[in-house]
């Protein structure tokens, strides 16, 4: 495989060479890569391709992450429940509206 300047980056090691299909698809199995798995693409001017792994999250759960008082506040939580000290504070069921929904069946 010929030396490019990507291989003297640091981080970056060489898996191996692929060639893009017909379809200009090129398989990344060597990379450790599975199915479904998402990335950003990013490419220089000399051609070299960056792929960096990324996670998607719900936007409902985007808060916590957009939000340090609130994702300190949830790992002390975590923190607490692991720990046991957790108190059961009884059944809330008395504060549900009916809205006709049926909790059970709900999807957020």
């Amino acid at each position: 495989m010929k030396e490019t300047s990507m291989d003297m980056n640091a981080g970056f090691r060489a898996v191996g060479e692929v060639v893009a299909d017909d379809r200009a698809r090129i398989a990344f199995g060597k990379t450790g890569v599975r199915k479904d798995d998402r990335y950003a693409i990013a490419v220089n001017d000399d051609g070299a391709i960056l792929l960096t792994p990324l996670a998607t999250i719900p936007r409902r759960e985007l808060l916590v992450w957009e939000n340090a008082e609130l994702r300190a506040s949830l790992a002390r939580g975590l923190d607490d429940s692991a720990a046991g000290r957790v108190s059961d504070l009884g059944d809330f069921t008395q504060y549900i509206e009916d809205d006709g929904v049926d909790p059970e069946e709900s999807q957020d």
